[in-house]
Order: C-alpha cells, then structure tokens, then sequence
C-alpha cells in the first residue's frame, strides 16, 4: 500500500469524550518527575485538538487525532503509538487526582507526518476498538460495511471477543496476507483461549470486514500426488460488487483449453482449501486433478471472506451462501479461452452436496456439464444434523467413551427439528427463540430436500461417499439410490476408510481424527479424474 493511502483522518468532536471521575485537570497540576515536565492531559488533548477516550475497565486513556492514536496506562512504562508499543522515560501518572502526561511526548507523536504516513490503518483501527472508541473506529470502516458494524457494535466488540476468549493477556502478533479482494491483517492473542482476530483491509486501505477464530497452528502435510511442475495456480476473482470473493484456477502445464472442475463448501466458513485442522481438501483436489489434466476453481467462501457483511443480512440464505457464488465461477471460467466451456464441471461438498440441486436448477443456460456430490446429503438438513447426532453418540458409546454432551446436542436439534417442522412457522412468522440464528437461512429452506429435486433434473451425476463418515452416513448414499433408481445418468462409488474429510482412516471416525495430517483419498482424484474424462 502507497503512503499516500495510508493518510486518514480522524476528525475531534466538540465534546471530550474523556469520562474519568476526577476533578476538572488544571494547569496547576503540573509537576516535574524525573526531570520531564509532566502536565494534565486535558491541557495537552486542546492544545494540539485531540480526542480523549478513558476505558475504565482495562484503565487506559486513548488519544486520537492528525492519523495517530495513542493508547496508554496508568502507571505502566509504555504506550501504544499507531498500534507500535514505544517505552516511556516514566509512566503516566494520577497526581492529587488529575491525569498527568508527558506533554513533549505526546505532542511530537501526535504531530509526526512521516510517522502519519507509515501508520498502518488496521493497528489505528485495532486500538480504537480496545479502547472502545466507537464513533473514532468507525472512521475507518468502508461504506459497504458501515451497516455491518455501526458505531454501538464498535464501541463493545473488544470486550465482547476478550469475554468470548477468556480474556488477552500482553500484545498479539501480527502476520500479514493478500488475496484479489482483501488486504488481510491477523492478530493473534494470548489468553485463556488463543484466537485469531483478522482485519480485512480493500484496496482504498479500510476496515471491510473481519473475521475471529480459535487460533489453530495447520499440520497439513501435502499430498504424495501433488506434483508441482503439472500445474499452474493464478489468483481470480468470483462474482462481482460488495461480496466478491477471491479464488485460485489450478491449471494444468501445457496447450489448453482444459475441463475444469468447480469445488463448492460445506457449511460453516471455509476458506478456499476448505482447511479444518491438519488437512486442506479442496487443496488436495486442485493439484490432484490438474496433475491429471484437469482445471479446477475454488474461492473461499461468502461468510468467510464477507464474515460480518453476511452476518448483517436477516435475510440470509442457503441460496446466497452457497449458490449464487458457483453459478458466478461457472461464469468466470465460460470467458477464459483455457477452459473448455463446454466441459464445466461443479463438485459439491458436505453441504455443497446437499445444494447441488439448487444450483443446477440455478444454470439457466445449461453451461453445467455435469454434478459431482462429496459427501453431500440426499435428506433435508436438520434431518442431516438429527442423524449425525445419533451416529456421533453411537460410535462413542462404541469406543467407551462419555457421550453426555452430544445426547445434550442431541436435544437441542430436536427441538429445532419440532419447531421447523411445525406447520405455523415459516420465513413470515419466525419463531422467538430459535437455537441457530439468523432463523431465516433455516425457514427458507423448510421442507427442501435434495433428493426430491434431483429426481426431476437430469445431467451427469457423480455420488461418491466414505462409508467411515461420522457426518453424512451411508444411510444418505443409500437415499441417492433410492430417490435416484429411475435415473440412467447418475454413478455411485463408496470407500470403506474414507471420513467426512475425504481422507482415509484406519479408526473409526468421530471428527476427532481432524487434527492429525490428512490428504484426500487417491481413490477419489483418480475416480473423479476418469469420469471426467470420459464425459465429452
């Protein structure tokens, strides 16, 4: 990013927002402590108009003005400069109750051009948000986000991850990556649980949304099928507008145009390699398909690359989530002349499975050669999280261990089941309580269930399933067969050892095995490969 986008301002509001409960801070406060003149804070803020933000609760005092925010605590030897830990000459200091500062300190922090120039916007924004200065954060945020996190958000959301986590202890560390959308700054913290809070900065450099999780360090170990000098990765761009996501086309080496495959999520928010603990599958299947000749597309997904802006939607739906983005890559690919148009192919995972059926109904020009299914459910989706239940608690009761919390899960997802299923409930008259929010997603797609659909749709269909699959059983294969019989067009392959991760397993599969190192079965590279192949 150039100096020159770097530059924001933070503008002072009329009213000091600094609410400490002591007595007005004069001039006749000051005094002199280890040779530096020390003088009331309030006199240095309207000197050099700044703004002063006081946070009773981690005891700090926030000043923000000309690009700069400066955090500091009573007492300690350091403050914060842009986001930067500095260390003082002595620490700021309550004197007969006023708030005493450095005065040369902060005004040449506060008036530094160049330092101005290099601040990085997400350690502006970072600060503001500890502080709980709100209405200074939101400054920074891009128009298309301001209705996702308005200023009452803002003012809370630090205090609302710290409590989430267990609290933070010290100053995070900082890494930094790009995609075609996104500048993306991740800090992480320590605390009673380490998590990851990462700022997605656009190109005009402001806050366009973020995204919070566990921290997890990856033990993915790559494939022995993946042969780096048969492909050719290039970042893409899906779709278009506020919600465009960032992608990567695996190609292979040599003349085009190629068949190419688009890999679809599952539920919950994945990136573009749908990572989960020590494995990467869509990754796994992009250099394993092109190493045999194959194109394969995949982006990451709406609510993790747009967590906040989705999450603002009360109208949010499978369609939207799933859906309309794969019907935007088959797009893509129909305009890039080393694809060939007429071979575009769409696999769905776990819940990309389960939408299949929606999003061939969704390819109104037929571009869709044909549908690969991973994993994904032939029944309706809460009927899907009932069984997983009831598998789960069955395989551990199996290995002799507490099954507890799952019977307690197990409750809950029947509760949601009886209210989805009663009949005065619909996307108009939503329940009050209802378990997983937002309630729309789940009322929008009451009554829809994949196999239904897909008995009406005809196209070339591949089903394959682990048959070690703790998520989506056999019983859901067994549904494609059952739904499906009358359907000339559509193929079937299951793998004894395969879990829900499309990776082999000698235990018996209860997700736990997720955080080991784990590859995507050969089996089924070199199955989807040949079926692939021989559809011209």
């Amino acid at each position: 990013m150039s100096k020159k986008n770097k530059k924001f301002h933070v503008v002072a509001t009329t009213a000091l927002a600094l609410t400490l409960t002591l007595p007005a801070l004069s001039t006749s406060a000051a005094s002199v402590q280890n040779g530096s003149k020390l003088t009331p804070i309030r006199d240095v803020a309207a000197k050099i108009g700044a703004e002063i933000k006081w946070n009773q609760s981690t005891q700090s005092v926030t000043l923000t003005n000309n690009n700069h925010v400066i955090t500091f605590k009573i007492g300690e030897k350091k403050a914060l400069i842009d986001g930067k830990s500095v260390a003082l000459n002595q620490p700021f200091r309550l004197v007969s109750g006023h708030t005493l500062v450095d005065a040369n300190f902060i005004t040449k922090a506060m008036t530094s051009q160049e330092a101005a120039e290099d601040a990085d916007t997400a350690d502006l924004f970072l600060e503001l948000l500890k502080s709980g200065d709100g209405t200074s954060a939101a400054k920074y945020v891009s128009p298309t986000s301001s209705t996702a996190r308005p200023e009452a958000f803002l003012n809370t959301a630090w205090s609302s991850f710290a409590a989430q986590f267990g609290g933070v202890k010290g100053d995070p560390i900082k890494n930094e990556s790009s995609n075609a959308i996104h500048r993306n700054v991740t800090y992480t913290f320590q605390g009673a649980i380490p998590f990851d809070l990462t700022l997605r900065l656009n190109l005009a450099g402001q806050i366009d949304d973020m995204f919070i999780a566990v921290s997890s360090a990856s033990n993915y170990q790559k494939p022995s099928y993946d042969i780096a000098s048969s492909y050719i990765e290039q970042e893409v761009v899906v779709g278009e507008g506020a919600l465009a996501l960032p992608g990567t086309l695996t190609t292979p080496v040599g003349k085009g145009p190629f068949p190419v495959v688009v890999l679809v999520h599952g539920s919950g928010m994945h990136n573009r390699d749908s990572a989960i603990g020590g494995s990467k599958p869509f990754r796994d299947l992009a250099v394993g398909l092109a190493s045999k000749g194959i194109a394969v597309l995949r982006y990451d997904k709406v609510t993790y690359e747009h967590t906040f802006k989705v999450a603002s939607q009360p109208k949010f739906t499978l369609k939207k989530e799933t859906v309309d983005d794969a019907i935007s890559a088959v797009e893509l690919l129909k305009a890039n002349p080393n694809i060939d148009a007429s071979r575009i192919f769409v696999a769905g995972h776990s819940q990309g499975g389960l939408a299949m059926p929606l999003i061939l109904d969704a390819d109104k020009n037929g571009d869709i050669a044909g549908s690969i299914l991973l994993a994904g459910p032939s029944d309706t989706f809460i009927n899907v999280m009932a069984e997983q239940q009831v598998e789960l608690v069955s395989r551990l009761k199996g290995l002799g261990q507490d099954t507890t919390p799952y019977e307690q899960s197990a409750a809950l997802i029947k509760s949601m089941s009886d209210m989805l299923n009663d009949p005065q409930y619909s996307v108009d008259n939503l329940p009050a309580q209802f378990p997983f929010q937002p309630s729309y997603w789940w009322f929008e797609q009451k009554g829809y269930k994949p196999s239904d659909l897909a008995k009406k749709q005809s196209g070339q269909m591949l089903i394959l399933q682990g048959e070690n699959d703790v998520q989506v059983s056999m019983n859901q294969f067994d549904g494609w067969k059952t739904a499906l019989k009358d359907r000339k067009d559509v193929q079937y392959k299951s793998y004894p050892k395969v879990n829900h991760l499309l990776a082999e397993y000698d235990g018996v599969s209860v997700a736990a095995e997720y955080a080991l190192p784990s590859n995507v079965s050969k089996a089924i590279i070199d199955d989807i490969a040949a079926w692939v192949q021989n559809i011209k």
